[in-house]
């Protein structure tokens, strides 16, 4: 638990600097690319071992779960004003209609931190509802925010 309540305390500093940190919009593109890259590989590891398309190790899912936990309070820092353009899917309502994007996003990272916390039970069916609302989060966004 202080893990989490330390990464959500690092993330709320981190926006501020974030214009700061990135010489150029396209390395913040890159940024929250590459970290949803390994969100993807995670979560799709997590869901193969759900729907039994490869074996469930409780060790390597508790891992991928905090993983992903970890990863979810990155991409967000990678928004930053003068990233709508270049090599990106990311439309341009991300920046008009931020409250909801934010919010959205403030979504994703606390379905993570309850998948991760839900892992580690061992209760399938607790795992597979959190895993789900993790799913959702994410589709919710790449429905709205995100070019097909």
């Amino acid at each position: 638990m202080k893990k989490i309540i330390l990464a959500l305390s690092v993330a709320m500093i981190i926006p501020s600097a974030a214009a700061q940190h990135f010489k150029k919009p396209a390395d913040a593109i890159e940024y929250r690319q590459s970290a949803f890259s390994l969100i993807a590989y995670n979560f799709g590891d997590m869901g193969a071992m759900l729907k039994g398309k490869k074996p469930f190790e409780q060790s390597v899912f508790n891992q991928r779960a905090a993983n992903v936990a970890a990863l979810a309070q990155i991409p967000h820092e990678g928004f930053i004003e003068g990233t709508s353009t270049g090599k990106t899917e990311a439309l341009a309502k991300v920046w008009t209609n931020k409250a909801d994007f934010d919010e959205r996003m403030q979504s994703f990272q606390d379905n993570a931190n309850k998948l991760a916390q839900v892992a580690s039970s061992g209760d399938k069916k607790a795992i597979k509802q959190a895993f789900g609302q993790v799913g959702k989060s994410c589709k919710g966004c790449h429905d709205n925010y995100k070019k097909d």
